[in-house]
């Protein structure tokens, strides 16, 4: 390790707690597995809420740990015990219980390091021991909005940055930022995901995802369902209109969910993703699996906040095509970047046979974009003030 350079911590407090989701655990991954490629002392610092379960928290735990042995990382796991009193979040170091580094050398270390807080996981006044703390927001216009309902991270960090490219012309019926945001890509390992052969049998465009959204927020004084669901409705009918590709769904419904019935008749096939993404390898796998993307998006495509999901990274970086919806990230990528934009069902698919009939040329072009774009080291020396 190269050790003039200061230690980075990347925060999460999303991935132990859902050990069945491969693909969320795989968005923090691509910063460790970055940092090492660039010969970076990364340590991945997770607080792991307790629950009224034991058992499941010590499954957490030792899903956890195994993962952080088999991509060789080091880590800090804080066990934070349930909250018996009302009151603001806090992360208190000495009241949690530690995996792997002890708060002990935490609390040593911190103060020369720098903190990638990924979606503020990380709370004070544990945030507060770094030397320099930088907010990474991977949910621009939701952020945007609740920082102006309540404290999101504004006063505890040096900087803000966000996967959302457009944060400077977001859509103004959103509050105005209340804080300098700057931009990057979502990162992907270019290293760790490499180009794959085009998939045999039937082509097949896929996507993963939560079909309802539990979430609310107002904008512009209407409340509206930014799910997966309203955002697939356009498009609905897409599996019909070309009948010679799959078109595959692997979103978390319960079984004997009617929606899952209703999208079998209109030609969708469905897929549970915690039995084929339980791990990133199977996510990985999965991905390659697929000719290219398809998915929807609501929210950030309706703010124009410029977001681009860590999926569509993961894709490209295989050598996937994507197919998606405008967010005015298009502006940012190359001519040629793989991704198609579309707005309805018929740009759907124009698209889609376009991927058929050119998927060689489309797959290069979106490998390209993963290393020149989205590629973790391109990403974090942008992140930590380093030239490239």
């Amino acid at each position: 390790m190269t050790s003039s350079f200061p230690p980075v911590f990347v925060g999460c407090g999303f991935s132990a707690k859902y050990p069945e989701g491969g693909g969320n655990f795989s968005v923090p991954l691509q910063y460790l597995t970055g940092l090492k490629r660039m010969g970076r002392r990364g340590i991945w610092l997770e607080v792991l809420q307790e629950s009224d379960d034991p058992a499941k928290d010590a499954h957490c735990i030792r899903t956890f740990r195994r993962r952080m042995t088999l991509y060789g990382l080091e880590y800090c796991l804080l066990l934070r015990p349930l909250q018996t009193t009302q009151g603001p979040e806090e992360h208190l170091p000495e009241a949690m219980k530690a995996f792997g580094m002890s708060v002990a050398e935490l609390k040593e270390m911190a103060p020369h390091g720098v903190l990638l807080n990924l979606s503020y996981s990380i709370k004070p006044p544990l945030t507060n021991l770094f030397g320099r703390r930088l907010l990474c927001s991977l949910d621009p216009t939701e952020v945007l909005y609740w920082m102006d309902q309540m404290e999101m991270g504004q006063s505890w960090h040096d900087e803000f940055w966000s996967i959302g490219l457009c944060m400077d012309r977001i859509d103004p019926r959103l509050p105005k930022p209340i804080v300098p945001w700057k931009s990057y890509f979502p990162l992907v390992d270019t290293e760790l995901l490499t180009p794959q052969p085009r998939p045999k049998g039937k082509p097949r465009f896929t996507t993963i995802g939560q079909w309802y959204w539990d979430g609310m927020i107002m904008i512009g004084g209407e409340w509206r369902d930014y799910s997966k669901q309203a955002a697939f409705a356009p498009y609905m009918n897409l599996p019909k209109r070309v009948p010679e590709a799959v078109f595959e769904l692997a979103m978390n419904l319960n079984p004997d969910d009617p929606e899952r019935l209703r999208l079998r008749s209109l030609g969708w096939k469905m897929a549970t993703p915690h039995a084929l993404t339980r791990t990133p390898v199977s996510y990985y796998r999965y991905l390659a699996g697929a000719t290219a993307e398809f998915t929807a998006v609501k929210l950030e495509a309706i703010m124009g906040s410029g977001w681009l999901s860590d999926r569509a990274a993961a894709f490209l970086a295989l050598g996937r095509p994507v197919v998606t919806e405008p967010t005015g990230a298009e502006h940012f990528l190359p001519k040629e970047s793989g991704m198609i934009f579309v707005s309805n069902l018929e740009e759907a698919v124009e698209a889609s046979h376009r991927v058929l009939k050119d998927w060689a040329e489309l797959s290069k072009a979106a490998r390209s974009t993963a290393v020149e774009c989205f590629d973790s080291i391109v990403n974090l020396k942008l992140l930590l003030g380093e030239k490239t």
